[in-house]
């Protein structure tokens, strides 16, 4: 179905009687290689197969719960980040301290621009090397970029100093650098202490999944059925914002039956 509808697409005469079909492919490839650059592999193949369904509820449901707040109506994309970026590089050439380049690269990570935004974290640490926030968001960028043995230190670092860093967050990253090196016997108690402290869907389902891989079928069950529970009763933005987890969770869930 796919391939046909390509082929469609590069029909010249088929596209003046049918110039919708192409918005509707070009807003489809936008979409999938926005899933791809977030990592979100099952919206990626939910775009692939679900042509422009599955693009317009990946629009609403995540590329949108992602933008700023204060966005209103359309705007071309990136529109905001853009001037934001602008806006950082000028204060970074008139002033240039370490709070501008962790800005930026907090600007970059979003974006999923995480080689420029590995730089700019480097150049706030080397501005000021005891920047907590510099170097979790550095050990996270490099984790975005498959690199767990350079990020483990950075992380580690960090949650030995303050384990409740940014709200969990850091130890999250922690667990999912431990997990990505295979050792699953160090990352097992930090995800247990990320779930009992903190209740996002994200950790619990990746908490399972080391549950199942472990051979503990009951305890995987436990985080899941959470998950599924407290999406329920959650406010919008954060159904939005853990959608792909719960989905990920009533899947799993049937595997650990």
């Amino acid at each position: 179905m796919f391939a046909s509808l390509i082929t469609d697409v590069l029909n010249i005469s088929y596209l003046i009687h049918n110039p919708w079909l192409l918005l509707l492919f070009v807003f489809q490839a936008w979409m999938f290689i926005d899933a791809l650059r977030r990592q979100e592999w099952l919206w990626a193949v939910f775009i692939f197969i679900g042509f422009g369904l599955a693009a317009i509820l990946y629009y609403f449901f995540v590329y949108r719960a992602a933008a700023p707040a204060a966005t209103q109506g359309f705007e071309l994309p990136g529109a905001q980040s853009r001037a934001r970026i602008k806006q950082l590089q000028s204060q970074i050439h008139h002033i240039g301290n370490a709070y501008h380049y962790f800005q930026l690269g907090d600007v970059y990570f979003q974006k999923g621009k995480f080689a420029e935004a590995e730089k700019c974290y480097r150049s706030a640490l080397e501005r000021d090397p005891n920047d907590l926030d510099a170097r979790a968001h550095l050990g996270q960028c490099l984790l975005r970029q498959k690199r767990p043995a350079e990020a483990r230190p950075l992380l580690e670092a960090v949650c030995r100093e303050n384990p409740k860093h940014d709200y969990g967050y850091s130890l999250m990253a922690y667990a999912e650098t431990l997990t990505a090196l295979g050792e699953t016997d160090a990352a097992f108690g930090v995800w247990q202490h990320v779930v009992e402290n903190h209740s996002y869907a994200r950790a619990k389902v990746q908490f399972a999944e080391l549950c199942l891989a472990k051979n503990q079928p009951g305890l995987a069950r436990e985080q899941l059925n959470d998950v599924i529970k407290d999406d329920g009763h959650a406010p919008s933005f954060q159904r939005r914002r853990d959608r792909i987890w719960v989905l990920r969770a009533r899947m799993l869930l049937r595997q650990a039956k």
